[in-house]
């Protein structure tokens, strides 16, 4: 599902949803305020244009999802925003094809290459531990990991789930077995750039190695922010600065509305 906002423009954006929230209501609130100045596509993702996801689903499908948005819109250039499992695909996307953006948002991460820290590493392992639980239970857990330490989950809002939320445990156990066997090749930007991605050790960490390293000598800006939620420091890289992000106790506070987020917390 496509919506286009601000047909006379002049700034072209894709926004790319989170592996829960379809992009549509992720983004309605952003959509309202900008300007015709710009002309915002918001685009779901792929794992979930069929009934089931690929059986050998990997995030080239989303980037070609992508590349495939921007053409079939006219964008040569185009500023990419992406979410947790869209900022992932987004990510993907710049490894890829960098010559074709303008900017690179990266808003919470689910992945950015298997170069784990220590505490990235345990957290990773108890997402995989959900995989085997019936689609209830894993929902249940896989929204309970996205809570801060001692935050307990809101109950669950009355009237039956939305159609679009039986298809999530199977694409998100999806995308769970697509970073496990991913890999971010930033070479592909180098070629596509001609723009080193090399950095100093000092100035590399295992946590933002990838994002740090698409846009470090890059020929956009790239901005990267986590929460106090993920298993990494919070904050947010504009070029080559630092500046504290704001701190939440749930992962979903990016972009899901108060009700998605008790549905998904509920306790099974």
């Amino acid at each position: 599902m496509t919506k286009i906002a601000g047909l006379a423009t002049r700034h072209h954006i894709v926004l790319l949803p989170g592996g829960v929230l379809p992009a549509e209501p992720a983004y309605a609130a952003l959509l309202q305020l900008l300007g015709e100045h710009v002309n915002a596509v918001v685009k779901d993702l792929e794992v979930y244009s069929g009934e089931q996801p690929p059986p050998d689903f990997t995030l080239d499908l989303e980037v070609n999802g992508i590349l495939r948005e921007a053409d079939v819109h006219g964008f040569d250039r185009f500023h990419l925003v992406g979410y947790s499992g869209g900022g992932a695909s987004s990510l993907a996307f710049a490894a890829v094809h960098g010559e074709r953006l303008l900017s690179l948002a990266l808003l919470e991460p689910a992945w950015a290459g298997n170069d784990r820290t220590t505490a990235e590493e345990a957290v990773w392992r108890r997402f995989r531990a959900l995989e085997p639980l019936p689609p209830a239970e894993f929902m249940a857990g896989f929204a309970r990991l996205q809570l801060a330490p001692g935050v307990e989950p809101p109950p669950p809002p009355d009237g039956p789930p939305p159609p679009w939320l039986a298809k999530r445990p199977a694409g998100l156990r999806a995308f769970i077995d697509a970073f496990e066997n991913g890999d971010l090749d930033v070479t592909g930007y180098e070629r596509s750039t001609g723009r080193s991605t090399s950095r100093s050790a000092a100035e590399a960490t295992p946590t933002t190695s990838a994002a740090w390293r698409i846009g470090w000598r890059r020929s956009f800006p790239t901005s990267l922010s986590r929460s106090s939620r993920s298993a990494t420091t919070s904050t947010r890289h504009t070029g080559s600065s630092r500046s504290a992000s704001p701190t939440r106790c749930s992962h979903f506070g990016t972009a899901a509305n108060p009700e998605i987020r008790q549905r998904l917390t509920a306790r099974s």
